[in-house]
């Protein structure tokens, strides 16, 4: 039955103004696409490739999706992953401070390695170190502007691509990002 609908609507309507509507139709779907990808406050993306190729990345195009819980104030930060004996591959922590600076990290209490992906106020990697040991107290200096963190399942960096150069999406990077949320 909608066939049937689809083509006599096809033969009442002329063709310069189904061209219209065929792109009209396009548009609506183009604008779904955005919609889609807008910017969570409980995920990051981190691409790299063209976006991050400018700036230093690899320029092989990966993408990489983490459902994020957000640590923004200094109890957050500070409490961190500690005392968790796993975390899902597909998760990680973003540590948001209030302005760009100096940071280390350390894994006392933390009981499972991770990936420290350290950023600027853009959003884009500064800094990657891997694997960091679990229960280990050495500082772990991620730079001197530094202005979120993403800790992930150590490895992953890794085995995904990310380095320096990359770029990460999220809210916490407003519309001065590198790769800004769409609104």
């Amino acid at each position: 039955m909608p066939e049937l609908l689809a083509v006599r609507l096809r033969a009442a309507v002329p063709a310069a103004l189904w061209g219209g509507l065929a792109l009209l139709a396009a548009g609506l779907v183009g604008e779904g696409a955005a919609a889609q990808s807008a910017c969570r406050a409980d995920e990051v993306i981190i691409t790299g490739g063209t976006a991050a190729g400018a700036q230093g990345g690899t320029g092989t195009g990966h993408q990489a999706r983490f459902s994020v819980e957000i640590a923004d104030d200094a109890g957050e930060r500070a409490l961190g992953l500690m005392n968790r004996p796993e975390m899902a591959r597909s998760h990680g922590m973003l540590f948001v401070y209030e302005k760009p600076q100096p940071v280390s990290f350390w894994m006392a209490n933390t009981l499972i390695p991770l990936d420290m992906i350290f950023t600027d106020q853009h959003g884009v990697v500064t800094r990657v170190h891997s694997e960091a040991v679990p229960l280990d107290r050495t500082p772990i200096p991620g730079g001197d502007a530094v202005f979120a963190v993403l800790e992930i399942n150590g490895g992953l960096a890794e085995a995904m691509g990310i380095m320096p150069g990359d770029v990460l999406r999220h809210p916490a990077f407003g519309a001065a990002a590198a790769d800004p949320c769409a609104e």
